[in-house]
């Protein structure tokens, strides 16, 4: 009923009613075909990694595939909870807006993390039992693989 609703609004230049029948196979596709190291997952979402340097710097690329929204402009943090030792990285960038596909429902969230040489062994050791991640007042607790 409210999807021939919507396709009347949508004949009628609706903007709202467009974006709610458009299938968004683009995002969709990029969420089955994830680049990338999966190195966490949970029932709540899966955690992809990958290594960039810049100018010197090292950058640990992060896609997050959940259920949950993230949209913040106070960046997040990414906790990797260890046997030995636990340690933070915090996100390089402020802005974090996740793309939603609404083909499957879940939302893809890129996200690059400053990080050390130190921390980077540790993540390729598997040093570490647990993934926490936090961006607002949202938590996503991720086991390794």
């Amino acid at each position: 009923m409210f999807k021939k609703i919507d396709k009347i609004l949508a004949a009628l230049g609706s903007i709202k009613a467009m974006e709610r029948l458009h299938v968004d196979t683009f995002t969709e596709d990029k969420i089955i075909n994830v680049e990338g190291d999966k190195i966490a997952e949970s029932e709540e979402g899966q955690l992809y990694v990958g290594l960039q340097e810049l100018n010197g710097y090292l950058f640990l690329e992060t896609i997050l595939v959940s259920g949950t929204n993230f949209k913040t402009f106070d960046g997040a943090t990414l906790s990797f909870l260890g046997e030995e030792q636990d340690f933070i990285l915090k996100s390089d960038t402020q802005e974090i807006i996740s793309d939603h596909s609404n083909v499957s429902g879940r939302f893809m969230t890129h996200i690059s993390f400053d990080i050390t040489e130190e921390e980077i062994e540790l993540i390729r050791a598997s040093k570490f039992k647990a993934v926490l991640f936090e961006c607002k007042k949202k938590k996503l607790s991720l086991q390794k693989v």
